[in-house]
């Protein structure tokens, strides 16, 4: 059942050849980023390009919860007029953050060393998710947290009155970990540190810096050692949101397993740690040429071209995980159309996601004739080559919109149509998704 009304089956079928220009939404992570920096910042920041996601809707909402003041004032675009670093107020009632993990755990991060206090609830996803690997940190800096038994939503956090600086190493590769020390940091005398093993994506240190904080990053036997100065004066800026990568993957894989198709994703970030699939899929066969690279607001960008390719199995590098950790599902179902094996180890992380997504991907597959092979952190797909997944099945996706999207790009090219038990939560991500790939010319279908 979908956390957001009554489930929504949606069904994709095989079609003609997709072409066209791919106008994907804002990036997720970056427009989370931009309506909490606003919020801690001084003046009014512009933000244009905003994902108008639920999941980023419920994180502006949050922001005027703490006493900001967010408004629309067109498609994409948003100001946040800022309270400043430490001059949150304390909420009126408790902040709902839908289904968003980076949200509320940012969320957490960024009140943790403010003298108040705030209730944190979330949708039936959300509220399985652990909240310790976050809350255990922010414990360091004097915070409290009560929540269900396993650190589990609906939780309270009690900030600290007088917050200390802290020295951190994540114990995963973890950007949402490692953003809320940073943004728990801002509000604490001294210098706070997060040392991460793996690179995870840095959008919180760039998007700091460009607010005017003083971040540092220097690489140790250790790890990359991330130093925040804490207590600055946060300025607003005007911020250009770049096109999602996460959302940028679906048709892009959709082009590759169609014949015929032949596709433009423009402006699509290309930060070195969100990129990790398009190497992939190079790796992999994949006709994709990355044109008019440039830059903008702060990230590095560029236009995707994307035609059909035959693509072989490989071995993805598990160094490489982090920088692709949302596109697995997508990633599983091309690797089911590929020749040959693809392994995909390092892979842990997906277990904790909105589901446990190497179960779900490997239940779907399954169901669609597809052999696989799992343990805790690797995911086997043995690829049937192009047109010879079965298909004919309906996928459970568990409240889970990249499950949901990643089955129906895998309908679009296999034998029989596969339908999806509830389509409802890509709205939380990529509102415009089905818009989008029928504009493309894909065959993708509600149910009644």
């Amino acid at each position: 059942m979908s956390a957001h009304g009554d489930p929504i089956l949606m069904t994709a079928c095989k079609g003609g050849p997709l072409s066209g220009v791919a106008e994907v939404p804002g990036d997720k992570s970056i427009s989370h980023r931009a309506l909490i920096l606003g919020a801690l910042s001084v003046g009014r920041t512009e933000i244009t390009g905003l994902l108008e996601g639920q999941d980023v809707l419920d994180t502006a909402k949050a922001m005027q919860a703490f006493g900001a003041r967010v408004t629309q004032h067109g498609p994409g675009a948003w100001s946040v007029e800022g309270v400043g670093v430490g001059g949150f107020a304390e909420p009126e009632a408790v902040i709902d953050c839908g289904n968003s993990g980076t949200g509320v755990r940012l969320i957490m991060g960024c009140m943790a060393t403010s003298p108040l206090t705030a209730t944190f609830t979330g949708d039936a996803s959300l509220r399985k998710r652990p909240m310790g690997r976050v809350t255990d940190p922010l414990a360091l800096f004097g915070a409290r947290a009560y929540g269900r038994e396993g650190g589990r939503l609906p939780m309270t956090v009690v900030g600290a009155a007088e917050p200390m600086p802290v020295c951190y190493t994540t114990p995963m590769a973890s950007a949402q970990v490692k953003s809320a020390v940073l943004l728990a940091g801002l509000n604490a005398p001294g210098e706070t540190v997060v040392i991460e093993k793996t690179p995870t994506r840095d959008h919180t240190e760039r998007m700091l810096r460009g607010f005017g904080a003083e971040v540092t990053v220097e690489e140790t036997p250790e790890g990359s050692r991330i130093t925040l100065k804490g207590q600055p004066e946060l300025t607003a800026q005007k911020v250009a949101v770049p096109r999602d990568p996460s959302s940028a993957a679906f048709p892009v894989c959709a082009a590759l397993l169609v014949p015929g198709s032949d596709i433009l994703v423009p402006g699509v970030s290309q930060n070195p740690t969100r990129n990790g699939l398009f190497l992939t899929l190079r790796e992999m066969g994949a006709d994709i040429e990355f044109l008019n690279e440039r830059e903008e607001g702060g990230e590095p960008v560029a236009d995707l071209r994307v035609r059909y390719s035959e693509l072989t199995g490989i071995t993805v590098p598990a160094a490489r995980a982090a920088s692709q950790i949302d596109e697995y599902p997508v990633l599983a179902a091309v690797a089911a159309c590929a020749h040959g094996t693809t392994t995909m180890p390092g892979v842990h992380e997906l277990r904790v996601k909105e589901s446990d997504r190497i179960d779900a991907m490997a239940r779907g597959l399954e169901a669609c004739g597809v052999k696989i092979e799992e343990d805790e952190d690797t995911l086997i797909v043995h690829g049937l080559g192009p047109g010879g997944v079965p298909g004919g099945a309906t996928v459970a996706t568990h409240i889970d919109h990249r499950i949901a999207m990643s089955f129906l790009v895998l309908g679009l090219a296999a034998q029989a149509p596969i339908t999806v038990d509830d389509g409802s939560p890509i709205a939380t991500s990529f509102p415009v998704f089905e818009d989008l790939m029928r504009g493309l010319g894909a065959t993708i279908t509600r149910a009644g």
